[in-house]
Protein backbone atom coordinates (compact mmCIF):
# COMPACT_ATOMS: atom_id res chain seq x y z
CA UNK A 1 0.00 0.00 0.00
CA UNK A 2 1.04 3.32 -1.03
CA UNK A 3 1.78 5.73 2.35
CA UNK A 4 2.47 9.41 2.34
CA UNK A 5 5.82 9.76 4.37
CA UNK A 6 7.95 12.78 5.42
CA UNK A 7 11.61 12.43 5.46
CA UNK A 8 13.92 14.46 6.73
CA UNK A 9 17.03 15.63 8.49
CA UNK A 10 16.77 17.49 11.48
CA UNK A 11 19.17 19.18 14.15
CA UNK A 12 18.73 18.28 17.54
CA UNK A 13 17.79 21.74 18.45
CA UNK A 14 14.89 21.32 16.26
CA UNK A 15 15.75 22.63 12.56
CA UNK A 16 16.03 21.86 9.34
CA UNK A 17 18.24 24.46 7.73
CA UNK A 18 20.61 27.11 9.32
CA UNK A 19 20.36 30.81 8.81
CA UNK A 20 20.97 32.13 5.65
CA UNK A 21 19.62 30.09 3.39
CA UNK A 22 19.96 31.52 -0.49
CA UNK A 23 19.90 29.75 -3.46
CA UNK A 24 23.67 29.71 -3.53
CA UNK A 25 23.28 28.42 0.22
CA UNK A 26 20.73 26.18 0.49
CA UNK A 27 21.12 24.55 3.29
CA UNK A 28 22.22 27.91 5.56
CA UNK A 29 24.99 28.53 7.35
CA UNK A 30 26.06 25.12 9.24
CA UNK A 31 23.40 23.49 7.10
CA UNK A 32 25.23 20.94 5.97
CA UNK A 33 26.10 19.30 8.75
CA UNK A 34 22.65 17.81 8.85
CA UNK A 35 23.62 15.88 5.45
CA UNK A 36 26.76 14.29 6.68
CA UNK A 37 25.12 10.47 7.02
CA UNK A 38 23.60 10.60 3.40
CA UNK A 39 27.05 11.41 1.93
CA UNK A 40 29.13 9.45 4.33
CA UNK A 41 30.87 5.97 3.20
CA UNK A 42 28.80 4.22 6.21
CA UNK A 43 27.40 0.77 5.11
CA UNK A 44 24.50 1.45 7.25
CA UNK A 45 24.34 4.85 6.07
CA UNK A 46 24.41 3.88 2.83
CA UNK A 47 21.82 1.36 3.26
CA UNK A 48 19.72 3.80 4.81
CA UNK A 49 19.85 5.59 1.99
CA UNK A 50 19.34 3.37 -0.62
CA UNK A 51 16.32 1.97 0.87
CA UNK A 52 14.71 5.59 0.93
CA UNK A 53 15.56 6.18 -2.79
CA UNK A 54 14.17 2.69 -3.32
CA UNK A 55 11.01 3.07 -1.94
CA UNK A 56 10.15 6.66 -3.62
CA UNK A 57 7.36 6.19 -6.22
CA UNK A 58 6.71 9.98 -6.12
CA UNK A 59 8.88 13.07 -3.98
CA UNK A 60 7.18 16.35 -2.84
CA UNK A 61 9.05 19.32 -2.20
CA UNK A 62 8.22 23.31 -1.74
CA UNK A 63 8.84 25.95 -4.16
CA UNK A 64 11.71 27.06 -1.75
CA UNK A 65 13.70 24.03 -2.26
CA UNK A 66 12.83 23.38 -5.72
CA UNK A 67 14.69 26.95 -6.27
CA UNK A 68 17.65 26.04 -4.71
CA UNK A 69 17.77 22.01 -6.13
CA UNK A 70 17.52 23.71 -9.62
CA UNK A 71 19.62 26.76 -8.91
CA UNK A 72 23.06 27.05 -9.75
CA UNK A 73 24.46 25.39 -6.80
CA UNK A 74 22.23 23.03 -6.54
CA UNK A 75 21.57 18.80 -8.35
CA UNK A 76 24.22 18.00 -10.81
CA UNK A 77 24.36 14.45 -12.53
CA UNK A 78 26.22 13.09 -9.53
CA UNK A 79 24.61 14.45 -6.74
CA UNK A 80 20.52 14.69 -7.14
CA UNK A 81 17.58 12.95 -5.22
CA UNK A 82 19.12 10.65 -2.63
CA UNK A 83 22.42 12.27 -2.59
CA UNK A 84 24.99 10.15 -4.19
CA UNK A 85 22.26 7.23 -4.83
CA UNK A 86 20.97 9.48 -7.50
CA UNK A 87 16.79 8.61 -7.80
CA UNK A 88 14.58 9.98 -10.58
CA UNK A 89 11.41 9.70 -9.39
CA UNK A 90 8.46 11.76 -10.69
CA UNK A 91 8.63 15.13 -8.81
CA UNK A 92 6.02 16.95 -7.83
CA UNK A 93 6.39 21.09 -6.82
CA UNK A 94 4.01 22.75 -4.28
CA UNK A 95 4.00 26.52 -5.56
CA UNK A 96 2.08 29.47 -6.79
CA UNK A 97 3.42 29.72 -9.91
CA UNK A 98 5.75 27.65 -12.67
CA UNK A 99 8.84 28.85 -12.65
CA UNK A 100 9.50 30.01 -16.26
CA UNK A 101 12.44 27.66 -16.79
CA UNK A 102 13.89 24.83 -15.62
CA UNK A 103 17.84 23.65 -15.63
CA UNK A 104 16.66 20.14 -14.76
CA UNK A 105 14.64 19.74 -17.56
CA UNK A 106 15.74 16.26 -17.88
CA UNK A 107 13.63 15.29 -14.54
CA UNK A 108 10.09 14.64 -14.28
CA UNK A 109 9.09 17.93 -12.84
CA UNK A 110 5.12 18.62 -12.23
CA UNK A 111 4.46 22.23 -10.95
CA UNK A 112 1.21 22.09 -8.37
CA UNK A 113 -0.58 25.52 -7.82
CA UNK A 114 -3.67 24.62 -5.55
CA UNK A 115 -1.77 23.14 -2.81
CA UNK A 116 -0.42 20.38 -0.62
CA UNK A 117 -3.70 18.20 -0.60
CA UNK A 118 -4.02 18.32 -4.26
CA UNK A 119 -0.13 17.28 -4.84
CA UNK A 120 -0.47 14.35 -2.34
CA UNK A 121 -3.18 13.45 -4.39
CA UNK A 122 -1.47 13.72 -7.58
CA UNK A 123 1.76 12.14 -6.28
CA UNK A 124 -0.32 9.08 -4.60
CA UNK A 125 -1.60 8.52 -7.98
CA UNK A 126 1.69 8.52 -9.72
CA UNK A 127 3.05 6.31 -7.53
CA UNK A 128 0.36 3.69 -7.15
CA UNK A 129 0.89 3.25 -10.85
CA UNK A 130 5.01 2.97 -10.41
CA UNK A 131 3.69 0.00 -7.79
CA UNK A 132 1.04 -1.66 -10.18
CA UNK A 133 3.62 -1.74 -13.09
CA UNK A 134 6.74 -2.55 -10.93
CA UNK A 135 4.55 -4.93 -8.63
CA UNK A 136 5.95 -3.76 -5.59
CA UNK A 137 4.67 -0.88 -3.17
CA UNK A 138 5.96 2.25 -3.76
CA UNK A 139 5.49 5.74 -1.48
CA UNK A 140 5.12 9.17 -1.66
CA UNK A 141 7.86 10.72 -0.02
CA UNK A 142 7.83 14.64 1.35
CA UNK A 143 11.61 15.88 1.11
CA UNK A 144 10.87 19.41 2.26
CA UNK A 145 11.35 21.97 3.11
CA UNK A 146 10.81 22.10 6.47
CA UNK A 147 7.41 24.56 6.04
CA UNK A 148 5.93 21.69 3.63
CA UNK A 149 6.89 19.07 6.16
CA UNK A 150 5.48 20.51 9.14
CA UNK A 151 2.14 21.89 7.58
CA UNK A 152 1.47 18.07 5.89
CA UNK A 153 1.87 16.71 9.51
CA UNK A 154 0.03 19.68 11.25
CA UNK A 155 -2.44 18.94 8.60
CA UNK A 156 -2.79 15.17 9.38
CA UNK A 157 -1.68 14.11 5.46
CA UNK A 158 1.44 12.12 6.89
CA UNK A 159 1.35 8.38 7.48
CA UNK A 160 5.10 8.07 8.60
CA UNK A 161 7.53 10.61 9.44
CA UNK A 162 11.08 9.88 9.42
CA UNK A 163 13.67 11.71 11.15
CA UNK A 164 17.64 11.83 10.57
CA UNK A 165 18.60 13.14 14.12
CA UNK A 166 21.97 14.65 13.46
CA UNK A 167 24.22 15.62 16.54
CA UNK A 168 24.32 19.08 15.90
CA UNK A 169 23.00 22.31 17.31
CA UNK A 170 22.58 25.24 15.32
CA UNK A 171 20.73 27.69 17.37
CA UNK A 172 18.46 29.77 14.29
CA UNK A 173 17.59 28.87 10.88
CA UNK A 174 14.67 26.99 9.47
CA UNK A 175 12.88 25.33 12.18
CA UNK A 176 10.97 21.97 11.42
CA UNK A 177 7.38 22.41 13.58
CA UNK A 178 6.24 26.40 13.85
CA UNK A 179 2.93 26.29 15.97
CA UNK A 180 2.94 22.01 16.02
CA UNK A 181 -0.28 20.84 15.96
CA UNK A 182 -0.86 18.10 18.58
CA UNK A 183 -0.19 14.46 17.41
CA UNK A 184 0.54 11.03 18.85
CA UNK A 185 3.49 9.04 17.13
CA UNK A 186 4.17 5.93 17.45
CA UNK A 187 7.37 4.83 17.14
CA UNK A 188 8.76 1.80 14.85
CA UNK A 189 12.11 2.37 14.16
CA UNK A 190 15.71 3.49 15.82
CA UNK A 191 18.79 3.10 14.10
CA UNK A 192 21.76 4.64 15.35
CA UNK A 193 24.82 5.09 13.01
CA UNK A 194 27.49 7.16 13.09
CA UNK A 195 26.36 10.63 11.99
CA UNK A 196 22.59 10.45 13.22
CA UNK A 197 20.36 8.61 14.53
CA UNK A 198 17.38 7.69 12.77
CA UNK A 199 13.87 7.52 14.08
CA UNK A 200 10.71 6.66 12.36
CA UNK A 201 6.95 7.16 13.31
CA UNK A 202 3.92 6.37 12.30
CA UNK A 203 1.42 9.33 12.55
CA UNK A 204 -1.50 8.98 14.08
Amino acid sequence: MTRVVADISVSLDGFVAGPNVGLRNGMGDGGMQLHAWAFSDDPDERRLLQRGTDRSGAVIMGRTLFDVVDGPEGWSDEVGYGAEEVGRPPFFVVTRSAPASVRLAELDWTFVTTGLADAIGAARESAEAVSATHGKDVDVVLMGGGELVGSAVNGGLVDELVLHLAPVLLGSGTPLFRDPVPRTLVQRDVVVTSNATHLTYDVR
